[in-house]
């Protein structure tokens, strides 16, 4: 979701977070996604592992070493 907050607010962002959190925990539960139209992006990256599972991340991780080998591509971002 796209939330508008004061970052240099440490008591919002705090509370913007945990509202993230929540949303992401019920889109997933009710088996949702996290990507939308623009894919996954770096904000949702901590989320990963719990919408995909182990195995959807091991998997996903192979198929960014088969493609980029020397990790030049897109380097630091997911994998």
């Amino acid at each position: 979701p796209s939330v508008l907050c004061d970052l240099a607010n440490p008591e919002e962002a705090g509370r913007v977070h945990q509202a993230v959190d929540e949303i992401f925990a019920a889109a997933l539960a009710v088996g949702g996604t996290l990507s939308g139209e623009h894919g996954i992006g770096i904000t949702k990256r901590p989320y990963i592992a719990q919408a995909l599972g182990e195995a959807g991340v091991k998997t996903l991780m192979a198929v960014k070493k088969a493609l980029d080998p020397k990790g030049i591509l897109n380097p630091g971002k997911i994998w």
